[in-house]
């Protein structure tokens, strides 16, 4: 009974934060703050999904997969969100009009090829 409940929070939580980092990608205003919802709140929602599918399976070979895939998740959105965001800010894709401060230019994190 327990087992089910918990399964079931997981799953819901995890439906709920996907739809949320869906509604983020096709809501806001650009790139970069499209690319963070889809990021952070897709990583939490494909986690819990997880989570979910490992407490009601249950067993050793479906926990340790899931372990496995939430880590990969963990380690590989962080770096390929920044690393489309650099090539993106490179490429010269545009700043949403009410951002105040861009810094990537104030740091100098994106060298200007010339």
């Amino acid at each position: 009974m327990m087992t089910e409940i918990l399964t079931s929070i997981f799953l819901l939580l995890g439906g709920i934060l996907s739809i949320v980092a869906a509604v983020g990608v096709l809501r806001m205003p650009d790139l970069f703050i499209r690319m963070h919802a889809a990021t952070k709140v897709g990583t939490v929602g494909v986690s819990a999904i997880t989570i979910g599918l490992m407490i009601h399976f249950g067993t050793l070979t479906v926990t340790s997969r899931g372990v496995l895939v939430i880590a990969f998740f963990l380690l590989t959105a962080p770096v390929a969100a920044h690393m489309i965001a650099c090539a993106a800010y490179r490429s010269g894709v545009s700043l949403w009009l009410l951002t105040r401060i861009d810094e990537w230019k104030s740091h100098g994190e994106i060298e200007e090829e010339d």
